[in-house]
C-alpha cells in the first residue's frame, strides 16, 4: 500500500502535523510519499491521500485548495482524509468545528475531516497577522495534542488495512 500525506502550512506547525501523521503511519509498515501540495504532480499512484491545511481566518491555504482543485476528479473514492490544524485559542469547552474552514472540502468526499487545535507564536508572523489574533483574542502557545494526532493515524491505518 502506498499513501501519500501533503500539507499547506505557513508558518510550520502543520507541516509538523502531517510530519507526524507520515511517521505513525509509516511505522505500520505501509509505504508513505510526504509531499507540500505544490510538489504533487499526480495522485494516480497513490491508494490513500491525507491531506491537511492551516486555517486562518476560517479557510484552508490557497495551495491546500489549489491541491483538492487539481485532484478532486483523481483522488482515491472513499481514501481521502482531511485535517486543518488552527483555531487555536478557542476556549477547550467551545467545539471546534472543521466544517468551519469554508466550501472547500464540499466536492471532494472525505472519509474524515479533522481539526486539530494549532501553536500561535507571535514572533512567527507578520504585524498584520499578530493584530488579526490579538483583535480575535488568540491565546498564545502551543496547543497541538500529539495523543490525538497519533490516535488519529492510527484511525487512518486501521481503516487502510481493514
Amino acid at each position: 500500500m502506498h499513501i501519500l500525506v501533503t500539507a499547506a502550512s505557513k508558518h510550520g506547525a502543520t507541516d509538523e502535523v502531517a510530519d507526524a501523521i507520515a511517521r505513525r503511519i509509516e511505522a505500520s509498515g505501509i509505504t508513505v510519499d510526504r509531499l507540500a501540495p505544490a510538489d504533487v504532480t499526480s495522485v494516480a499512484d497513490y491508494d490513500a491521500v491525507v491531506v491537511g491545511s492551516a486555517v486562518y481566518i476560517l479557510q484552508w491555504m490557497p495551495e491546500a485548495h489549489d491541491f483538492m482543485e487539481r485532484f478532486k476528479d483523481e483522488l482515491p473514492a472513499g481514501r481521502v482524509w482531511a485535517f486543518s490544524v488552527g483555531m487555536n485559542g478557542v476556549p477547550k469547552h467551545s467545539r471546534q468545528d472543521g466544517s468551519r474552514v469554508g466550501p472547500l472540502l464540499t466536492h471532494v468526499k472525505c472519509r474524515d475531516l479533522h481539526t486539530f487545535a494549532g501553536r500561535y507564536k507571535p514572533s512567527l508572523l507578520s504585524l498584520r497577522e499578530r493584530s488579526v489574533a490579538r483583535l480575535a483574542g488568540v491565546v498564545e502557545g502551543d496547543f497541538r495534542d500529539w495523543e490525538a494526532v497519533d490516535q488519529w493515524a492510527d484511525e487512518i491505518i486501521e481503516a487502510l488495512k481493514a
